[in-house]
């Protein structure tokens, strides 16, 4: 049982979101709403100002997203635990916030009220909270990251390709990148040996579904 109510900051560009977050949870006795701000910037003061148990966070925001502030708390506020709550749950999103931001929950939100007072419970316990659904886009993400190593083109070689699926010639990509077409034809010809591919449509198919481009 949680004796001390848990603090919480909400941070969501959009006021109704944090007007229904603010109604739900404060409806809750172990639930306290510290913070609640639409940018950003501003909630970082305020908490560097005073500290908050759990920051509830979109990502997907203009001026300062998400994962830009869950940069900055796991810097200046290691003590803070963030959890996402956003729209969005492609899996290199997701990777990225779980390996570079430290954040300890990533929900979504179709999530009913029940599993978000369940997560944000678990968090302030020290645990993390990442539903099914997430750790599945998670999962096929870092599979594609793993076989787009095993192939390990180079970020020359990217660019390049996606001069290629702008159907650009090799001389106008040369004079793009200010190299001679002899060496964007050596690319060309790498590019191909790696992948295994015969031709620019089975090229641009292969790196699409790797999110390569």
């Amino acid at each position: 049982m949680i004796e001390t109510p848990i603090k919480i900051a909400i941070l969501d560009d959009h006021l109704i979101v944090i007007e229904g977050l603010k109604l739900l949870l404060s409806s809750k006795k172990q639930f306290k709403i510290v913070h609640e701000c639409v940018d950003g910037f501003t909630m970082i003061e305020k908490i560097i100002e005073t500290p908050v148990d759990i920051l509830l966070t979109d990502i997907m925001m203009p001026n300062m997203d998400g994962y830009e502030v869950a940069m900055v708390m796991k810097e200046k506020c290691p003590d803070v635990k963030v959890v996402a709550l956003t729209m969005n749950g492609d899996g290199m999103l997701v990777d990225k916030m779980i390996e570079q931001a430290k954040i300890k929950g990533y929900l979504l939100k179709s999530i009913d009220r029940n599993e978000l007072v369940f997560a944000l419970e678990n968090v302030y316990k020290g645990n993390h909270y990442f539903p099914d659904e997430v750790l599945d886009e998670l999962k096929t993400f870092q599979k594609i990251k793993r076989e787009n190593e095993s192939v390990n083109l180079t970020a020359r070689e990217i660019e390049i390709i996606k001069f290629i699926a702008q159907d650009l010639s090799n001389k106008q990509i040369a004079s793009t990148l200010f190299i001679s077409e002899r060496t964007v034809e050596t690319h060309r010809k790498n590019i191909f040996r790696k992948t295994g591919m015969h031709s620019v449509i089975g090229l641009i198919e292969f790196v699409k579904s790797r999110k390569l481009i």
